[in-house]
């Protein structure tokens, strides 16, 4: 049980902690003169378009799942 709440809580960090990378690095405070070119990590507006249908299935799934 402690390897599975390590695992998931690994995953949450790896996350957040990108999540926080991207969002410095493309801050508008970060954008001046002296910022150099970079491109985020992951595609968060993708990301979030993705996991929007992941819980759209999973809700019609369990709709279907739960009327039988």
């Amino acid at each position: 049980m402690r390897v599975f709440l390590g695992m998931i809580l690994g995953a949450a960090l790896l996350v957040a902690g990108v999540y926080v990378y991207d969002s410095q690095s493309t801050s508008t405070v970060a954008n001046g003169q002296s910022a150099s070119v970079s491109r985020t990590i992951v595609n968060w507006d993708v990301a979030s378009a993705d996991w929007n249908a992941v819980k759209i299935r999973a809700h019609e799934d369990w709709i279907r799942l739960s009327s039988k």
